[in-house]
C-alpha cells in the first residue's frame, strides 16, 4: 500500500482488545503432561513433574528466544540481541541465494506435492499428487544440467515433529514487521517449536524454477500447502532487518513502513508451473488462485503449458481413483510437458532470452 505521510501519532497506535490466552499454571501443566500418555512414561512421573515446571517458567516468563546474541554489523542497531535460530535461517538464505545466482551452476528445479495422503498414515495409499510429481521428476531428469529439490508436504502428516505453524499476520499490523526470514518461530515457550519453514525458505530461494502439483480439498488447496502459502509472505515484501523494529515493535514498525517502505520482492523473476487435480470440482479455481498468489509475488508462469487442471476419474468411485489415474495417458503426458516447459522457461530466462513484457515498467501502485 501507499504511505499516507499525514498519519498522526494516533493513527499508527496499535489496536487492542482481544481477550488474553494465557493460562494458569494449573492449566499449563495439565495440557503439558497431557502428551505423555504412553505407558512407557509410567515410570518417569518425577522427571516428568520438573519437566512440566522448568517448561512453566519458560512459559510464564516469555521466552521466546532463549538463546540470542548481539545482531553485529551490517543492522541498523548492531547491539539488538537477535535470536541464533533467526541468524542460522537468514545465513541458509543468503546461502541459497548465492546457489541461485552461481551463473555456472545447474538449473535448480523444486518440486512440492502438497497433498497430505501417503501410505504411511491413516489413509493407507500413496496420493496421485504424488504419482504426477514423480512423472515430472522423471521428464526433468532426461534434461542436462538439473538439479531438482523435492518438497514433500505429506511428511507434515506423517514424520514424527514435522510442523508447518501459522502465519501470525504481522504484515497486517505493518509490512515493516513482517521479517525475511520468518522471526515468528521457534517460541520455546509456547512450544512452538519444530518449524518447517527455515528449511523449506532456502529451497524456494535457491530454485530457479517451482513446480506446484496439488489435488483440491473442499474447493481450496490442502492445508499443508495453504500452511506454506501463507508463511511465505515474508517473502514478499518482508522486513530483512529486524533490529529495524527491535522485534516484535509494532509501533516502531508502522512509523518505518510510513516513512516509504520498498516492499521487497525476495522471490521475484523465478518461473512457475501449477498443476492441479480434482475429483468432482474446483480444480480450475484452485489453479487460478495458486498462479495469481505466485503472480502476485512476482514470480513469471512458464506458459500456458505449465498451468493445468484436470479431473482424473471424474465423479467415479474414490476406491478406484488410481485406476483412473494410470489409464488417464494424455494427463500424464501434459505434466511431462509442463515440466519440460518449465525446464525451458528457466534455462531460457538464464540465458537472457526469456522475456516478460512490461516487467521493467514502474508499478503505480506497491503490494
Amino acid at each position: 500500500m501507499s504511505p499516507n505521510k499525514s498519519a498522526s501519532a494516533s493513527d499508527l497506535e496499535p489496536r487492542k482488545g482481544s481477550p488474553s490466552p494465557r493460562l494458569s499454571e494449573h492449566a499449563f501443566k495439565q495440557r503439558f503432561l497431557n502428551q505423555f500418555q504412553d505407558p512407557a512414561y509410567g515410570r518417569l512421573q518425577a522427571e516428568l513433574s520438573k519437566l512440566a515446571s522448568a517448561a512453566w517458567d519458560a512459559y510464564a516468563n516469555s521466552r521466546k528466544s532463549p538463546k540470542t546474541r548481539k545482531a553485529g554489523p551490517g543492522f541498523a542497531d548492531p547491539d539488538y540481541e537477535l535470536a541464533v535460530d533467526w541468524l542460522a535461517a537468514r545465513e541458509a538464505i543468503t546461502n541459497a541465494q548465492q546457489r541461485h545466482d552461481d551463473s555456472n551452476g545447474p538449473i535448480r528445479l523444486l518440486l512440492i506435492n502438497g497433498s497430505p495422503r501417503s501410505e504411511h498414515t491413516c489413509p493407507g495409499e500413496v496420493s496421485k499428487s504424488y504419482r504426477l510429481l514423480e512423472i515430472a521428476k522423471a521428464a526433468l531428469e532426461q534434461r542436462p544440467n538439473t538439479k531438482i529439490e523435492i518438497l514433500d508436504l505429506s511428511r507434515l502428516a506423517s514424520e514424527y515433529g514435522r510442523q508447518i505453524h501459522p502465519c501470525k499476520a504481522c504484515f497486517s499490523t505493518s509490512a515493516a514487521l513482517c521479517h525475511w526470514p520468518c522471526s515468528c518461530y521457534p517460541n520455546y515457550s509456547l512450544d512452538q517449536v519444530h518449524d518447517w519453514m527455515n528449511d523449506i525458505f532456502p529451497m524456494w530461494v535457491e530454485a530457479h524454477g517451482i513446480m506446484i502439483i496439488t489435488p483440491v480439498h473442499w474447493y481450496q488447496t490442502p492445508s499443508p500447502l495453504k500452511l506454506m502459502m501463507d508463511r511465505l509472505v515474508c517473502a514478499d515484501g518482508g522486513n530483512p532487518d529486524p533490529t529495524s523494529t527491535h522485534g516484535k515493535h509494532a509501533g516502531e514498525a508502522k512509523e518505518l513502513e510510513m516513512k516509504g517502505w520498498g516492499y521487497p520482492r525476495h522471490l521475484a523473476g523465478r518461473s512457475f508451473s501449477v498443476i492441479v487435480h480434482g475429483d468432482t470440482e474446483g480444480a480450475e479455481n484452485v489453479r487460478r488462485s495458486l498462479a495469481d498468489w505466485l503472480k502476485s509475488m512476482e514470480l513469471v508462469s512458464a506458459g500456458p503449458l505449465a498451468e493445468i487442471d484436470r479431473y482424473i476419474g471424474y465423479w467415479e468411485p474414490y476406491a478406484t481413483s488410481h485406476v483412473a489415474y494410470e489409464n488417464d495417458q494424455a494427463m500424464q503426458e501434459e505434466v511431462r510437458n509442463a515440466a519440460r516447459t518449465l525446464y525451458e522457461a528457466v534455462a531460457a530466462t538464464r540465458q537472457g532470452h526469456q522475456i516478460s513484457v512490461g516487467a521493467d515498467l514502474p508499478q503505480p501502485r506497491q503490494k
